[in-house]
């Protein structure tokens, strides 16, 4: 899985025939950090020695940086004042990389702006600068005629980023959900609110469990019920899904047919400021090109629990990512290794899930390129290959005291590191028939240079309804040359 989501993040990201438009309300947050000392003599307040101040985009903003920072080539629509915090926050965006023409800047409200106090990694006071009038008429008008040129110009998705500021109306939204469908358009949304309809027709919705608890007026504690009525909910707002972000219980993904429970996967926790916009903005940069729900919710879980590891509202960016996923990359080829009980616990579920299962077994004593075209195309004749490799023990028994060359943990290390194969199994045994029989494949794959009658474990697998394949071997190719090359 990690793999795959790599070579998504590491080669398609970087294409710039796709785009992204984020609808929304903007923010400008400000931090202002430094150090508690002591207590106010004026009032029983912290004084915080001011030791740094920065700004970043929040909001809608934010979701833009992220899909900015991921590679996606980024548009984005909402609303400034026009003003110094508005001029900063545009000024941020384009220095990003981000299209800022749609944005409106109005003359008659401030740009939503946050400023935080911090003393060390605490929170001391949030101060909010922003106005809680309606949008004019001419507002409405002018942000919804620059929001439809842009859909015009036809996004490969739009997100909706709703703070409940004011941009996302219902009118807004449901000309954005219209056009869109015209269009073929995906539209994700990050709602707040109760009331959901608004976003009715969408493609999907990311709440986190607070905001589905509340809209769909049920105790968030109560886990079963809230994806029930989550369930409910998705269906009544004709969605395709309902991403629900449960933070450490991870991310349900709710479907017309499946419910399906993605587990957190930060390793630590300084600030969750901003989660929620990486996971939409990682969510849609992966349905863009190509990924399942699933998948593109797996890839945003991971991005989350990047990014909820940094103070602030910081993005996610597509070299962190890249990272983490090839750590995981490196840790799943480890856990490909496994004992009889583990393996047969890992054959129960790809069985379970209608896979067909593989199983080949060999000393693979110096991996040459003959063993990886042959384990590549044993794996094509099923779902998941199981190796069986033989221990030192039984490589000296079948080839003579001087082999193998390399040590059986070695072998199975880099063996585990090929993409076409699942599972490593360490077997002592002179044949590997004991291993066959516990494991029950419904392919067993040998080389050419045997014949069927003469493949171990062959009449066992066709009386179970299995079958015996025999793959060509690379001509040329083989450790006994190698090592009679060495020695040359």
């Amino acid at each position: 899985m990690s793999q795959h989501l790599l070579e998504v993040v590491r080669n398609d990201f970087t294409k710039k025939d796709k785009w992204a438009l984020v609808i929304g309300d903007l923010m400008l947050d400000r931090y202002m950090m430094g150090e508690v000392e002591r207590i106010s003599p004026e009032a029983p307040v912290p004084i915080v020695l001011l030791k740094e101040q920065n700004i970043r985009a929040g909001g809608a903003a934010n979701v833009a940086v992220n899909l900015a920072k991921l590679g996606i080539t980024t548009k984005i629509s909402g609303c400034t004042g026009q003003d110094t915090d508005g001029e900063l926050l545009s000024t941020l965006l384009r220095e990003t990389g981000i299209t800022t023409e749609a944005i409106l800047k109005s003359s008659f409200r401030p740009t939503v702006t946050k400023t935080r106090i911090l003393g060390g990694h605490q929170q001391m006071m949030r101060l909010d600068q922003e106005s809680r009038e309606t949008f004019t008429s001419k507002e409405s008008t002018d942000l919804s005629t620059l929001i439809l040129k842009q859909i015009q110009e036809h996004p490969a998705i739009v997100i909706l980023s709703d703070y409940a500021k004011g941009v996302l109306s219902e009118s807004i939204c449901q000309s954005v959900i219209t056009e869109c469908k015209k269009l073929n358009i995906p539209v994700l949304v990050d709602p707040k609110g109760k009331d959901y309809s608004k976003y009715r027709g969408a493609t999907a919705l990311t709440p986190n469990k607070k905001e589905t608890a509340e809209a769909c007026a049920v105790n968030a504690k109560d886990t079963a019920l809230l994806l029930s009525e989550a369930k409910k909910l998705s269906e009544s707002l004709s969605l395709e899904f309902l991403a629900v972000t449960r933070g450490e219980e991870g991310i349900s993904v709710i479907e017309a047919n499946q419910t399906q429970h993605i587990p957190a996967t930060a390793k630590q926790v300084f600030d969750v400021s901003g989660a929620g916009d990486t996971v939409i903005s990682t969510l849609a940069a992966g349905l863009i090109y190509g990924l399942s729900h699933a998948d593109a919710i797996t890839l945003a879980n991971i991005a989350a629990g990047i990014v909820v590891g940094k103070v602030g509202t910081v993005p996610i960016t597509r070299e962190e990512l890249m990272s983490e996923l090839m750590l995981r990359d490196s840790t799943a080829q480890t856990s490909k290794i496994c004992d009889l009980e583990n393996l047969k616990a890992r054959v129960n579920i790809w069985r379970g899930a209608g896979e067909k299962i593989v199983f080949t077994n060999g000393c693979f004593d110096l991996l040459h390129a003959g063993h990886v075209t042959y384990l590549e195309a044993a794996r094509k004749t099923g779902d998941r290959l199981i190796l069986g490799l033989n221990t030192d023990r039984s490589v000296s028994a079948l080839k003579g005291p001087s082999r193998p060359v390399v040590h059986e943990n070695d072998r199975a290390r880099v063996i585990a590191a090929l993409e076409s194969v699942d599972a490593v199994i360490l077997f002592d045994e002179d044949t590997p028939l004991a291993l066959i029989d516990a494991v029950r494949p419904d392919v067993l794959v040998k080389g050419n240079d045997y014949s069927e009658d003469q493949v171990v474990g062959g009449n066992e697998v066709k009386a179970w309804g299995g079958k015996v394949a025999l793959i060509p071997i690379v001509p040329g190719r083989s450790t006994s040359r190698i090592i009679e090359k060495l020695a040359s």
